[in-house]
C-alpha cells in the first residue's frame, strides 16, 4: 500500500515539477541562445522608439558576411556563431529545421549581407531567407563615353579602368542579337541610368550585360517604332545630339540642324566629334584649335562627309528620341554661346555673324576695358 502510495505522489507531484523544470531550462536556454549577442545601443539611449525587426541596428557595428552558393544551412550557422552574429549554431540548426517543417521550399539565399549583433537569430535567418543582399549604386550620366565611365567605376572600387574597357571590346552578339554587326566597341549601347548590383556580382561583363540590358529594355522599343531606321545611325546621331544639346527645349532643333546637313551632304560641323577622334575636351578659354580641326581622323565631321563609324558618346532617352523625330526647321547652322543655348541660323553669312558677335561678347567678359 505505501508504495502504491509513492508512486502516485511521484506522479501526480514530482514527474510534472520535473517536466515543468526541464520546460523552464529549455526555454531559458532556448530564449539566450536566440537573442542578440549585443544590446542595441539605440535601445539603450532610446527604449521608446521601435526599429525594424530585420534591420541591423544602425549604431552597432555591422559584420559583412558572404554565403557563398551551395552553402549548408549548418555551414552558415557555424560561419554566424563564428562571426559573432549569433550565440549558439545548434540553435539555428533548430530554427531552421522547424522553418523548414513549415515552409519545405523555404531556405537560405547565397549573397553578400550585412548583419548586426544587435539582431536576434530570428531576424538574421529572416534576412537570408529574403536574399537582402548588400549592393553598391553606381550611375552613368547622359553624353558620358566609356573612358568616363571606366574612369568613374575605377574610381568607386569596382575594377580597374583597364578591365572594363577591355570588357567593352566584346561584342556579345549571341546574347543581344540586335547589337549592330563589327562594332570595334560598344561605345553608345551602354545605357545612362543609376544601376544597383549585388557585391559578390560586380565584375566587368555584369556591368556591362546591366547597361546593355537597360537599353535593350527602355531604347530598342523606341527604335522598333521606325524598323526603317538604321541602329548604328541612329544611336550615332543621337550621341553627337547628346554632346551638343544643353538645354532640353534646343535638343529636337539640334536633331534638326544635323539631320538637315546630312541630308544635303552637308559636314556636320560638330566640336564634340573632333574631340572624340583626338582624345581632348575643349573649354571656353581652350577652344579647338584650326590645326586640330583640320586633323584628320574618322571622327573628324569637319573634313568627313556624314557620321562618324562610331557613337562619340552614351546617350540618354531625350536624345535618342529627338534623334529620331528632329524638329523640322530650315536651320543649317548653330554655334554655342558658352552658357548652354545656341544660336541657330539659316545660311553661313549669318553664322558668321553669330560667331563674330559672341566672340566679341567673351573679348567684352575678359577685358572689360577693352585693353
Amino acid at each position: 500500500m505505501p508504495s502504491r502510495l509513492g508512486k502516485g505522489l511521484f506522479y501526480l507531484l514530482f514527474l510534472p515539477a520535473a517536466i515543468a523544470f526541464s520546460g523552464w531550462q529549455g526555454w531559458s536556454w532556448w530564449s539566450w541562445a536566440t537573442d542578440p549577442v549585443e544590446l542595441a545601443a539605440s535601445a539603450e539611449t532610446s527604449p521608446d522608439v521601435p526599429s525594424a525587426p530585420n534591420a541591423p541596428d544602425t549604431i552597432a557595428a555591422a559584420v559583412q558576411i558572404e554565403i557563398p552558393i551551395g552553402t549548408s544551412s549548418q555551414q552558415i550557422g557555424q560561419d554566424l556563431e563564428a562571426a559573432g552574429l549569433i550565440r549558439s549554431s545548434t540553435a539555428w540548426n533548430l530554427w531552421t529545421r522547424w522553418q523548414l517543417f513549415q515552409q519545405p521550399e523555404a531556405g537560405y539565399q547565397a549573397g553578400t549581407y550585412l548583419l548586426s549583433p544587435t539582431q536576434s537569430l530570428q531576424d538574421i535567418a529572416a534576412v537570408l531567407a529574403s536574399g537582402d543582399v548588400v549592393t553598391r549604386s553606381f550611375t552613368v550620366p547622359e553624353g558620358w563615353n566609356r573612358e568616363q565611365i571606366a574612369a568613374a567605376l575605377a574610381e568607386a572600387g569596382f575594377f580597374t579602368a583597364e578591365e572594363f574597357l577591355r570588357q567593352t571590346e566584346i561584342i556579345p552578339t549571341e546574347q543581344y542579337l540586335w547589337l549592330p554587326e563589327n562594332l570595334p566597341h560598344l561605345e553608345g549601347f551602354l545605357f545612362p541610368d543609376t544601376y544597383q548590383i549585388a557585391v559578390e556580382q560586380i565584375t566587368p561583363a555584369a556591368v556591362v550585360a546591366m547597361m546593355l540590358d537597360r537599353f535593350e529594355k527602355t531604347a530598342l522599343p523606341l527604335y522598333q517604332q521606325a524598323p526603317e531606321t538604321d541602329l548604328l545611325d541612329w544611336v550615332t546621331l543621337a550621341s553627337i545630339v547628346e554632346k551638343e544639346a544643353v538645354v532640353a527645349e534646343e535638343r529636337s532643333t539640334i536633331a534638326g540642324v544635323f539631320d538637315n546637313r546630312l541630308r544635303e551632304s552637308i559636314p556636320l560641323g560638330a566640336d564634340p566629334t573632333v574631340e572624340y577622334g583626338l582624345g581632348i575636351s575643349q573649354t571656353p578659354e581652350n577652344p579647338l584649335t584650326l590645326s586640330q580641326v583640320q586633323t584628320p581622323n574618322p571622327y573628324n565631321t569637319y573634313l568627313n562627309v556624314g557620321l562618324p563609324p562610331t557613337p562619340i558618346s552614351n546617350p540618354g532617352l531625350a536624345s535618342l528620341e529627338a534623334s529620331l523625330n528632329p524638329a523640322e526647321t530650315d536651320f543649317l547652322y548653330f554655334v554655342a554661346r558658352y552658357d548652354g543655348t545656341h544660336v541657330f541660323s539659316r545660311t553661313l553669312q549669318e553664322h558668321e555673324a553669330a560667331q563674330a558677335k559672341i566672340r566679341d561678347e567673351i573679348d567684352q567678359v575678359i577685358s572689360p576695358s577693352g585693353n
